[in-house]
């Protein structure tokens, strides 16, 4: 199977930034799911209106699924903001897939501060900054707020992305040729 590291995280995290940096410096390819979602399903806001939440995680499982079996280089792929947050029941693999990528020696959770505040204040400004989301301050803060613990319990390396993105790559690119 060839080599994936997956760079997960919540959204505002750098995972887009990052990960071309991280890709060059390894000479593998960057891919972000979200990308390929949008290109082979359509905007997620759409989506998401049309087929609620759940629906369009059954679908980005399923893009994910056909995005990982056509691999045939060593790549950097940016999961989505929610994709390890889904509920177990969203799809019948779901939960073994999500144990792999989580426990898989190459994932990388990119969060901007360890500690909730400092990182919830970051991820905030970051979220409110893009003109393409929607989300307001107590929507973005919610979101987070509930996914920090859950980020934070998994079983993968971690890494500041606070710092300019070629320094964060600079980093990861260590961990991984350890």
């Amino acid at each position: 199977m060839t080599t994936v590291l997956h760079l997960i995280g919540p959204g505002g995290t750098g995972k887009t930034t990052v990960g071309p940096h991280l890709a060059r410096r390894l000479g593998w390819q960057f891919i972000d799911l979200d990308e390929r979602f949008m290109s082979s399903e359509g905007s997620i806001n759409a989506v998401i209106e049309a087929s609620g939440y759940l629906g369009y995680a059954r679908r980005n499982v399923a893009v994910y699924r056909a995005v990982r079996s056509a691999l045939t280089t060593p790549s950097v792929l940016a999961l989505s903001s929610g994709f390890l947050t889904y509920p177990e029941d969203v799809d019948v693999g779901y939960p073994a897939l999500r144990c792999a990528i989580e426990t898989d020696a190459l994932t990388s959770l990119l969060l901007p501060a360890f500690e909730l505040e400092a990182c919830v204040e970051a991820i905030v400004q970051r979220q409110l900054s893009r003109p393409y989301l929607r989300g307001d301050r107590a929507s973005e803060e919610r979101r987070i707020r509930e996914r920090f613990p859950k980020f934070m319990a998994m079983r993968c390396a971690r890494f500041r992305s606070d710092a300019a993105p070629d320094d964060v790559a600079s980093q990861i690119e260590r961990f991984v040729r350890r």
